[in-house]
């Protein structure tokens, strides 16, 4: 991976939460896409249920199936992970598409992808594509979920080498009642907020390790399929029972950027409990796509939710910043929050 992807700069010296949480939200890859999406109309045909950045997957009402019932659609891809490892990147492509549909009650239903890869005339791209197709399919397997469709973009290019290996995955998804779909940002003061499912916390490939200018690892950890499908079965199933205020997968940026994103979402901050561990850097922002979920709600649904998934209680909402229990250690207003999740404005004057 070294040698074909050069190490990116080092755009982040500092190791203070606060200071690195707002350099994440400010990057490129984890910044607001609001700019983008506010140049379409997300109402078109009157089936939205939950507009853009209001959950982790788009929910459109059905009229003809005789019923309230919905469909959920979620498309994710990140082709740096897949530069780190074809296998297990374009597996987490796949299960972070189902955790987004878990987010809103929605059980798969099918998936499509595109495959964008350099020149497979090249032993190592063809090595890429051949490896993370036996990912997707090992991926869609696990999860029981059939491809229906797909495509791919071959050659992809240029004098400076080739692109990320980048399978871009959808997936659709229904849910039984529309009303349901849990909302990604936090909503009810005195919330408890809960970290669960089959979370393996590391940090090769992250968004930090990037901005700390860390050259990519040979590979990720290997996941437990069967346990992280569980995860997401447990999640869906809390959701569509109605017990849980919000739920949002953790991804991009780990476990403090999740809550930030729950904090802007709702329009409400939180206080998170002291972390486990004493690497504060690892603990809060180490990855594992598709694996775990922010959620919200009263202590009993989340006590409740604990009995079927790994869990741990991270914090409560309410407030208007998202701090550490422990002030001295963070707290950044939910207003600094905004500014540098939209940095992405700026292109769009």
């Amino acid at each position: 991976a070294e040698q074909v992807y050069p190490a990116p700069p080092r755009l982040l010296e500092s190791e203070d939460p606060r200071d690195v949480l707002l350099a994440l939200l400010d990057s490129a890859n984890l910044s607001s896409r609001r700019p983008l999406f506010e140049q379409y109309d997300p109402l078109v045909g009157s089936r939205t249920v939950r507009r853009p950045q209001e959950a982790d997957a788009a929910v459109l009402q059905l009229r003809d199936d005789g019923g309230s019932g919905a469909i959920a659609v979620s498309i994710d891809g990140n082709g740096r992970r897949v530069a780190c490892d074809p296998y297990w990147g374009a597996v987490e492509a796949v299960l972070e598409c189902a955790a987004n549909l878990a987010c809103v009650g929605a059980e798969p239903l099918g998936l499509t992808n595109c495959l964008n890869f350099g020149n497979p005339e090249k032993p190592h791209v063809a090595w890429q594509l051949t490896v993370a197709v036996r990912g997707l399919g090992d991926a869609c397997r696990a999860l029981g979920v059939p491809v229906v469709g797909g495509n791919v973009s071959l050659y992809n290019e240029s004098g400076g080498g080739p692109i990320y290996p980048t399978p871009v995955v959808g997936m659709v998804g229904k849910l039984p009642d529309a009303a349901l779909a849990a909302p990604a940002g936090f909503a009810r003061e005195g919330d408890v907020i809960g970290f669960c499912g089959e979370f393996l916390p590391h940090l090769e490939g992250s968004e930090l390790a990037k901005l700390q200018g860390e050259p990519l690892p040979i590979e990720l950890p290997a996941r437990d399929l069967e346990k992280t499908r569980a995860a997401h079965e447990a999640v869906r199933d809390a959701v569509r029972a109605g017990e849980l205020s919000s739920a949002h997968d953790v991804a991009e940026g780990g476990l403090l950027v999740a809550i930030a994103e729950s904090c802007l979402a709702g329009g409400i901050g939180a206080t998170v409990d002291p972390w486990p561990d004493s690497d504060q850097l690892f603990w809060l922002f180490s990855e594992c796509p598709g694996g775990g979920f922010v959620v919200s709600g009263p202590r009993e649904a989340i006590d409740r939710l604990s009995e079927r998934t790994p869990l741990t209680v991270s914090g409560t909402v309410g407030g208007d910043s998202l701090r550490a229990a422990d002030r001295s250690l963070f707290q950044v207003s939910l207003e600094e929050l905004r500014g540098a999740s939209g940095s992405l404005a700026a292109a769009f004057p």
